[in-house]
């Protein structure tokens, strides 16, 4: 009997703990709509272009399998991520995002080699919540405004922006434990 209390509390708890976090994230990210420098509808579009892209890799025989890539689009700018076996894979997978309509450029950062293991993703996700604190602590620019992507201890950085906001973000980004370079990828704001 307090072996099935003890239980059903832990697993109480850890969903509230879930409900939590699902609210914080919640939170952040209806902030991060209202204060993105992009119109809620290209946020839309982004988010839409992002899905067609991974569907059509998704068709695409042995692209799953044998690759790992992320599509990320700020403003129908398109970043490619990830690890393919053969420059036949990558060329493909650049070739189809190119086909899809709202693509307006791609950074095709596709590195030919094995897939990264379990460990090194998780170590990405780790790294880019420490950049994304880092940038939200430093009070000195809009973090809403920076998306940061992880792959194999590289750091992508994208989003709409002022020039001087991008270049602290870089330089924020460049001091933190783990990163082992930094890539800017912004739209810059006319001041």
């Amino acid at each position: 009997m307090r072996l099935s209390k003890g239980i059903f509390t832990l697993g109480t708890l850890l969903l509230l703990q879930g409900c939590m976090t699902a609210a914080v994230v919640g939170v952040v990210g209806g902030a991060a709509i209202v204060s993105d420098n992009r119109t809620v509808g290209t946020q839309l579009n982004d988010q839409q272009l992002e899905l067609e892209a991974h569907s059509a890799l998704r068709k695409i025989e042995g692209m799953s399998k044998n690759t790992n890539l992320q599509v990320i689009s700020v403003n129908g700018s398109v970043l490619i991520v990830g690890q393919a076996p053969n420059a036949y894979l990558k060329d493909l997978a650049v070739k189809t995002i190119e086909k899809i309509d709202s693509v307006k450029q791609i950074h095709n950062q596709i590195r030919i080699s094995n897939l990264t293991s379990i460990t090194t993703r998780t170590n990405d996700v780790w790294l880019t919540s420490k950049v994304k604190t880092a940038i939200f602590k430093s009070n000195s620019l809009d973090a809403a405004n920076v998306k940061v992507i992880t792959e194999n201890g590289e750091v992508f950085l994208m989003g709409v922006v002022k020039k001087e906001d991008g270049d602290k973000a870089v330089e924020i980004a460049r001091h933190v434990g783990g990163v082992n370079r930094v890539f800017k990828m912004f739209e810059y704001l006319s001041n």
